[in-house]
């Protein structure tokens, strides 16, 4: 497939593919109870979750990293539509009372508001679950690598760990190493995972797949401190959430420990950083250079 060098143009034709197949990785059954297949009730919890919008730039990223090497952009979407129900389950789980207690997510109400806690609880597990069922059916000749790459990047030595991290730390004096071990599990390394995933399934060197390290990292932290100030400043209508959690809830936040300037600051270098990586990637690395730069300027 054949994308215009556009970055608004290109994203939303990368965003358009991961919708489609979202929509048929958790369909609808017929019946409430199939005899092969998910509950009816559970299934419509799962797409609720799945299927409420959001940006998709961890699909988008696995895609785009995978396009840097190859072009039939098919062999990797089951694994960016997995990402994305891992993303999907990790924010359910996150909003739920005994987590960060949020009522509202991408402009609607979360899921525990809407089905209960436990079948948030379950249709966050479910996700999980079939997201590694999805892609081992790809039968790619490298899933069990991106596999490998993506549970430990989500598991307990990536997001959640940094999941732990920050409930550990919530209401605790401004701690630099906490922090930053914070922002590089709960979020960098759900970015590390579709850039590693992707590129290890386009068949990357080992150069290829560190500058894709080093490019996750700077632009998982750049996306994570814009996050703070958002929360901080935000607009809750773009935003689709609650604004101002972070600070009544004590959480450990860029502009809590540096200050509101030194974040922006630092945010721009991160984007900066991350820009300078994507360049060095070759011609087809534009998207990810473009994709940095961006990140600077979102508004939700």
């Amino acid at each position: 497939m054949q994308f215009e060098k556009d970055f608004k143009h290109q994203f939303e034709q990368y965003r358009q593919l991961v919708e489609n197949a979202l929509d048929a990785s958790v369909p609808l059954p017929a019946v409430p109870w199939p005899m092969e297949g998910r509950p009816c009730a559970l299934a419509e919890a799962m797409r609720y979750s799945l299927l409420a919008g959001g940006k998709r730039l961890r699909p988008v990223l696995l895609l785009a990293s995978f396009h840097i090497l190859q072009e039939n952009l098919g062999e990797a979407l089951p694994f960016a539509a997995a990402i994305e129900m891992i993303h999907s389950y990790s924010l359910i789980h996150d909003d739920l009372p005994t987590m960060d207690n949020d009522d509202l997510r991408r402009g609607k109400p979360t899921s525990h508001k809407v089905f209960g806690e436990a079948m948030a609880i379950l249709a966050g597990d479910a996700l999980l679950s079939d997201a590694f069922s999805l892609m081992l059916q790809s039968r790619h000749p490298h899933a069990w690598e991106a596999m490998g790459i993506i549970a430990g990047r989500a598991g307990g030595s990536g997001m959640i760990a940094g999941q732990v991290a920050d409930l550990a730390a919530e209401g605790q004096p401004a701690d630099e190493a906490a922090l930053l071990y914070i922002h590089q599990h709960k979020t960098a390394d759900l970015f590390a995972a579709p850039i590693l995933a992707g590129l290890q399934l386009g068949g990357a060197d080992q150069q290829l797949m560190a500058k894709g390290q080093v490019y996750a990292v700077h632009l998982g932290l750049a996306f994570q401190i814009t996050d703070d100030l958002l929360d901080e400043a935000g607009d809750m209508q773009k935003l689709g959430k609650s604004i101002g959690k972070d600070k009544a809830q004590g959480k450990l936040t860029w502009p809590f420990v540096y200050g509101l300037e030194r974040a922006q600051k630092d945010a721009a270098h991160h984007c900066a950083l991350a820009a300078q990586v994507a360049a060095s990637m070759g011609e087809k690395g534009w998207f990810l250079r473009e994709m940095a730069l961006a990140t600077l300027d979102r508004k939700k």
